[in-house]
């Protein structure tokens, strides 16, 4: 089947639809708004890529104009050529074009090649695949939003039409901040990462990252504390979002605040394995709404809620079943329960709970953190080298396997988790801009031993030639208290 006759592609298939759709979108941009303005690839807010462009004001009419070029570029089905460069040669194109960001990081690249692409006369370097010609690209459509303008493509499940866009105010209030405050750093790009590196100044930014986590986290204890209803803090957010040191490091913030915090397991409210539904593919979903007991989950919250006293039950994961701790609570004026757990933002999960007596928190890893100006980091990516190098360490898991399971953890995450991303009371980022040359060390002999010729060893691949762009570092100036220590270990929470 031709590229441009696929309904649905691989993740890896679209993965390169999109950088072709973005590479038209750059060459259309330059013919319509000239050769001094230029456009950055930031974040991609669900289904849309955000963009902003600097040295002209982004209206609708540029808009339509930009669209219908894109759209001429698409119809003379022009080829994507590549070229094989020396990466002097490379880098003097791009001073003399005004990539500055991707001078900078080749001055970091050992090879002495790079491969550029071209489309009619505009040249340009991706990290990854691109589709062979343009014609490939039929659907796409430019919205502006915010301060700029977003790329919205079709799903990869179905690529006859764009998808419906879904509005995400907080998350992109929360992925705006996070890029503004990397500016502000000197940090948007992996070459001010690395810069900073070389100049032995990384201390003072771990410092400084890490303050402004420990303040966002102060200012949500606050606000909860504020709300005199609110007994359940809920939180849900995606695999290796650093859920559990969150979660510790918010108690103590409310403990500093006179009240007492008190963990719940979700998956203490599992049931008995029998019992758990299976997904498409005939396996246990143990992700899925049905695995917890709702009935009696909601029966024992609500009965803490009036105030009696509940034995707290334990799952034995060995054996499957449900039983009790031998523990036993009861909420005191000051007492408030800290849940945790995927469904946790579901109201379905705690339904005979009154609305004031909930408080929301949707946490993860929003890197803005970029390749360059052109090529983005996904959160995927970033959490996917988070969870590999945790479970390999603690939980005896090889890259391959974590590999091989992750697409199954992001049809989860589709399906349980972002659709419920917007009712949360915050959203909280814990993504650090250091982080990836922290965990390149421990990562890379983890993705080296994925056999070759296994079924991972392309996506292994992939993530070795993405952590090649970094410079490594080690965990000596990180905080024991730090997200990234439930990943590099050192933690001072048991994690």
């Amino acid at each position: 089947m031709s590229e441009n006759t696929r309904t649905s592609l691989s993740r890896t298939e679209y993965s390169a639809y999109e950088r072709s759709a973005l590479f038209i979108l750059l060459a259309a941009f330059r013919d319509v708004a000239g050769p001094q303005t230029s456009v950055s690839s930031m974040f991609s807010v669900r289904k849309g890529l955000y963009l902003e462009a600097r040295g002209c004001s982004v209206t609708d009419e540029l808009l339509a104009r930009v669209q219908q070029r894109m759209e001429e570029l698409v119809e003379e089905d022009r080829p994507f050529v590549r070229h094989r460069m020396r990466v002097e040669d490379a880098r003097r194109m791009f001073r003399e074009t005004g990539m500055e960001d991707k001078d900078r990081l080749m001055r970091f690249r050992r090879a002495s090649g790079i491969n550029l692409y071209e489309l009619d006369g505009f040249f340009d370097y991706f990290y990854g695949p691109m589709l062979t010609h343009s014609g490939a690209v039929r659907h796409f459509e430019l919205r502006a939003y915010g301060r700029g303008f977003l790329l919205l493509l079709p799903r990869r499940s179905d690529m006859t039409k764009v998808a419906s866009f879904q509005d995400q105010p907080k998350l992109y209030q929360t992925l705006l901040e996070a890029e503004d405050w990397n500016r502000k750093l000197g940090v948007h790009t992996v070459a001010g990462l690395n810069e900073r590196i070389c100049r032995g100044r990384l201390e003072d930014l771990i410092l400084v990252q890490e303050a402004l986590q420990e303040h966002k986290i102060a200012q949500i204890a606050r606000e909860i504390a504020d709300r005199k209803d609110v007994r359940f803090v809920m939180i849900a957010g995606p695999s290796s979002s650093g859920k559990t040191t969150f979660s510790h490091r918010l108690s103590i913030q409310l403990r500093a605040l006179g009240l007492t915090p008190h963990p719940i397991a979700v998956d203490d409210y599992f049931v008995d394995r029998e019992l758990t539904p299976l997904d498409e593919d005939g396996k246990l979903d143990f992700e899925a709404l049905e695995c917890v007991d709702l009935a009696q989950f909601n029966a024992d919250m609500s009965a803490l809620l009036a105030g009696e006293e509940i034995p707290l039950p334990k799952f034995d994961f060995v054996q499957g079943k449900r039983g009790l701790s031998g523990e036993t609570l009861r909420l005191g004026e000051k007492d408030i329960l800290i849940i945790e757990g995927i469904h946790a933002l579901n109201d379905q999960m705690s339904l005979s709970l009154p609305a004031e007596s909930k408080f929301r928190i949707y946490i993860s890893a929003l890197t803005t953190l970029n390749i360059d100006e052109h090529n983005r980091i996904t959160t995927s990516d970033a959490r996917l080298i988070r969870r590999m190098t945790r479970d390999h360490a603690h939980r005896g898991a090889t890259g391959q396997s974590t590999i091989a399971r992750w697409e199954s953890v992001r049809r989860g995450e589709e399906r349980n988790i972002f659709p419920f991303q917007e009712q949360a009371d915050v959203v909280f980022n814990s993504a650090l801009v250091y982080e990836l040359a922290v965990l390149k060390p421990k990562a890379e002999p983890i993705l080296f031993n994925v056999p070759e010729d296994s079924p991972e060893g392309e996506e292994a691949r992939r993530l070795l030639k993405f952590l090649d762009y970094f410079l490594p570092v080690g965990p000596d100036g990180i905080p024991s208290n730090s997200v990234l220590r439930e990943f590099v270990g050192g933690s001072c929470f048991p994690v």
